[in-house]
């Protein structure tokens, strides 16, 4: 434990907008990125959220938000600091660079370990996906990278000042689930954690002068060479227009002998 309280780490993504409407690129390779809002990606909102949490109850002493991305990235990591997060840190990933492909999350646990040790941090709180590739992979490879015990899927955090370990509840196929997990610790949030606040327009000014370290990603040491290359993206076949049956019978029919449900 840091200082008088947890230090705690949130990553935080630069995702296509949840409200947008993607769209395939030319070359049928990847949803288009080009000219479309991007917005912190909502899982990690609710990270951000928990963590400021944390510090309002006086568990944690400092929040710091790390993006891995391209330089545009440094907007969603104003919006976490707006939000309430401390300082910031960015990874610079080169030109070209696809955060939704290319930067898989093998490689984004490694460079997220890389920022834990560098800020001897004692939580890492990260979104249990992102909306772009959905992988629900970070959490629990960052968990492994750094030896730490992790709570995934997070819908309750109890965690005290000076506390040793934290309960958690899981959502999980058969309903809940709760552990307690020794610290340091990475928990991944689930939508039923919080609401994430609006970040005010004060903040929002305020997040302006708090300070932004760029590491650059050679720096890390780490290869974000992806593992996997996508070959082609394909758009899903338009669903047939449905039908309205006149009686339980031609209902029952219809099951039967021409969707062969029974």
């Amino acid at each position: 434990m840091s200082g008088s309280g947890l230090r705690v780490l949130v990553g935080v993504k630069r995702v296509v907008d949840y409200a947008v409407k993607v769209r395939l690129n030319a070359a049928k390779t990847g949803v288009e990125l080009g000219g479309v809002k991007m917005s912190l990606n909502p899982f990690d909102e609710i990270a951000t959220e928990e963590a400021v949490k944390l510090k309002d109850a006086g568990v944690a002493s400092e929040i710091i938000a790390c993006t891995i991305g391209p330089k545009q990235a440094v907007e969603q990591l104003r919006t976490a600091l707006a939000m309430g997060a401390d300082k910031g840190v960015h990874i610079e990933v080169p030109e070209g660079v696809r955060i939704d492909q290319d930067l898989q999350p093998l490689a984004v646990s490694r460079l997220l370990s890389f920022v834990a040790k560098k800020y001897n941090v004692d939580v890492v709180l990260l979104g249990k996906q992102a909306i772009d590739d959905d992988a629900g992979q970070t959490g629990q490879l960052v968990s492994a990278e750094l030896g730490w015990g992790s709570g995934t899927f997070c819908s309750k955090i109890a965690l005290e000042k000076g506390a040793k370990d934290a309960v958690v509840t899981r959502e999980v196929d058969g309903g809940l689930q709760t552990v307690k997990v020794p610290l340091p610790a990475v928990f991944t949030t689930d939508l039923r954690l919080n609401t994430p606040r609006y970040a005010t327009l004060p903040n929002i000014m305020k997040a302006k002068k708090k300070p932004v370290e760029n590491i650059p990603l050679a720096d890390t040491k780490v290869d974000i060479a992806p593992r996997l290359k996508t070959l082609k993206v394909a758009e899903p076949g338009a669903r047939k227009a449905g039908v309205k049956v006149d009686s339980v019978e031609q209902l029952v029919d219809k099951l039967k002998n021409e969707a062969k449900m029974i």
